[in-house]
């Protein structure tokens, strides 16, 4: 399968800050290539680079068969990139952003207007089309930011961290819309903090933090790495969390965590519901009182806490916040945020 994007040794530094050490990364056709990391990992100066916005210190890349060094023009020609935050004019329609974003690429005005009116409807906006971007909704935003992208049919796709600020309804609805873009053949490159997008969306997800490589894979074989199954038990009051603790320890094969706040205690076990059966045989022998209690596979949390040492930080986009009052972006603060709000014009 030939590569829609490839890149090796990927380097950016700003002063004293290494954002990008040595990164490798292949995305081929027709795929979905999920960029894992906390806020602060690289993920932004890597979709920075890749998309000719920046200039790597070091490195090679290749987009859609073009040099990224030497072809800048045509990879621009070649790719759409949806930033942090809905690139889109409030005051104007949604109409009128369209087929302004396709008079900046060069149609005329009756192709523009015509392509306007598909990604309307191919993105379930025409009834909002005529109405100022200021009355719509989060969701709506991004869905108009995302067909943006969309105006020259790029055949790759930069979409980064799409779904922040959105509501659960929000971001479902626009994980279909990914869905349907990769089924109709589009490559993306997809940066995001959320773990469930990476597992829903991707079909091999990159770790990476402080500009480094940790794993790569899909998201079972990312989760094979972790290894095992997990006890989760939720206590009564918190003097049950030490004797539930030393129950669950003589069975775990590894480290149990305990969150005193939430009074629940997490267990690596090997054995499934067998071992299960016995730490709740146990847990009533030592009169401990359980509220909750179950069995689970690793996560993409359980990957991200084994790999990094730290579960992945909260969005610093919550539902409603607006954009970093210093100007920056979010997962990258030597990156200025202006920048990455841009769709990618040639």
């Amino acid at each position: 399968m030939t590569d829609a994007v490839r890149a090796t040794g990927l380097t950016k530094r700003f002063g004293d800050v290494l954002a990008l050490d040595g990164l490798d990364l292949r995305v081929p056709e027709g795929t979905v290539l999920g960029l894992l990391g906390p806020n602060g990992a690289g993920k932004t100066t890597a979709v920075s680079i890749l998309t000719t916005l920046l200039e790597p210190d070091a490195g090679e890349a290749t987009i859609a068969g073009a040099d990224l060094r030497t072809q800048p023009k045509v990879v621009r020609e070649r790719i759409g990139l949806s930033g942090q935050y809905a690139a889109v004019d409030e005051v104007l329609t949604g109409f009128e952003n369209l087929e302004m974003i396709g008079r900046l690429y060069g149609f005329d005005r009756s192709r523009a207007r015509q392509r306007a009116g598909e990604l309307l409807e191919r993105f379930d906006l025409v009834e909002a089309g005529r109405r100022p971007v200021k009355t719509y909704s989060g969701g709506m935003r991004r869905r108009l930011d995302l067909a943006g992208a969309l105006v020259a049919e790029p055949p790759v796709l930069f979409l980064d961290e799409p779904t922040t600020g959105l509501d659960p309804r929000s971001r479902l609805e626009l994980w279909s819309v990914i869905r349907e873009l990769v089924e109709r053949g589009s490559t993306l490159l997809l940066t995001t903090q959320y773990l469930e997008e990476a597992d829903q969306l991707a079909d091999e997800i990159l770790v990476i933090d402080h500009g480094r490589e940790l794993a790569r894979g899909t998201a079972h074989q990312l989760k094979l790495q972790v290894g095992g199954e997990r006890i989760h038990v939720t206590v009564e009051s918190p003097e049950h969390l030490e004797p539930a603790r030393a129950v669950l320890a003589a069975l775990a094969v590894g480290e149990v965590e305990v969150d005193v706040e939430a009074r629940s205690l997490l267990a690596p076990i090997s054995g499934g519901a067998r071992v299960l059966t016995t730490a709740l045989r146990h847990l009533d022998d030592r009169g401990v009182q359980i509220t909750d209690v179950g069995l689970r596979r690793p996560t993409l949390d359980d990957v991200f806490l084994t790999l990094t040492g730290h579960v992945a930080e909260p969005d610093s986009d919550a539902p409603g916040a607006s954009p970093p009052s210093d100007g920056r972006a979010a997962d990258d603060p030597t990156v200025p945020a202006p920048e990455l709000t841009q769709e990618v014009q040639p």
